[in-house]
C-alpha cells in the first residue's frame, strides 16, 4: 500500500479544506466568516487523515483568516458558520472593529511597501534635471522663510491627554484552562478577547474574535 504524501503547502491545504468542506471554505467567490474555535472541529474531523498535520492545518487556517478577502466580510450582524456551513453565531461590533483595524493596518503596510518599491525602481534623472530644479529653488526658499516668519509667534496650545482607566487583568487559574474557555490575551498593551482552541504543554493556542489563531503561554492568559 502506497503512503499518501503529506500536504505541506498552505495553498494546497486550503484547497483541500475547500474540497472537504465546500459549505464552509472557498477559494473563489464569496467567503464566509468562520466559527470561533473551528480549528478544534477541523482537527477532530481530520484526525484520521495522515496527509494534514495539526501544525500545517493551524498555519493554513491562520493564513485564510488573515487574508484581506476574509477580513472584509467580518461585519457586525453577519453570521459565522461551522464546518457544515450552518450559522452558529453573529459577529458583534467589537469583533467587526478589530477585523477592520487589522485590515487597515495590513493594507497600509502593503501600500507603503509598494510605494517604496516603486520609488526605488525610478530611473536616475541625472544632472540636467538637477540643474533645472536648482533654478527653481530660490523662490521656494523665500516662500518658506516668509511663511516661517508669519507663524513664528504662534504657539500651539498643549494637548490634554485623557487618562483612560483600564480594568486590571485577573490571572486565570490553571485548573480552569480548557479548550473552549473564553479568556483575555495580553498582546502588547491591549488585552483581547479570545477562545482557547488547543492546549499543548506550556503552549496554548487561542482564536481571537477576528478569527485569527495565535499561540501563547499561560502567563499571557487572563480571566
Amino acid at each position: 500500500m502506497e503512503t499518501e504524501i503529506k500536504r505541506t503547502s498552505t495553498k494546497d491545504i486550503i484547497a483541500y479544506l475547500t474540497e472537504k468542506f465546500p459549505e464552509c471554505f472557498s477559494i473563489k467567490g464569496p467567503v464566509k466568516p468562520l466559527k470561533i474555535g473551528i480549528f478544534q472541529d477541523l482537527a477532530e474531523k481530520l484526525s484520521d487523515d495522515e496527509t494534514v498535520s495539526k501544525t500545517r492545518l493551524r498555519q493554513a487556517l491562520r493564513h485564510y483568516t488573515s487574508s484581506w478577502r476574509y477580513l472584509k466580510v467580518i461585519k457586525a450582524g453577519a453570521s459565522r458558520v461551522d464546518i457544515d456551513g450552518k450559522d452558529v453565531a453573529v459577529i458583534d461590533e467589537e469583533q467587526a472593529a478589530y477585523a477592520s483595524k487589522t485590515l487597515k493596518e495590513s493594507q497600509e503596510k502593503f501600500g507603503n511597501k509598494k510605494a517604496t518599491d516603486s520609488e526605488a525602481k525610478k530611473p536616475y534623472k541625472g544632472k540636467a534635471n538637477a540643474t533645472a530644479d536648482s533654478a527653481k529653488a530660490p523662490s521656494k526658499s523665500v516662500d518658506k522663510k516668509r511663511d516661517s516668519a508669519k507663524f513664528k509667534t504662534v504657539k500651539s496650545a498643549p494637548k490634554k491627554v485623557a487618562n483612560k482607566e483600564v480594568a486590571p487583568l485577573k490571572p486565570v487559574a490553571t485548573d480552569t484552562i480548557k479548550v473552549g474557555s473564553s479568556v483575555r490575551v495580553q498582546l502588547g498593551n491591549s488585552p483581547m478577547n479570545a477562545t482557547i482552541t488547543e492546549i499543548s504543554g506550556k503552549d496554548i493556542s487561542v482564536q481571537l474574535d477576528s478569527g485569527m489563531i495565535i499561540k501563547t503561554q499561560l502567563k499571557n492568559i487572563y480571566a
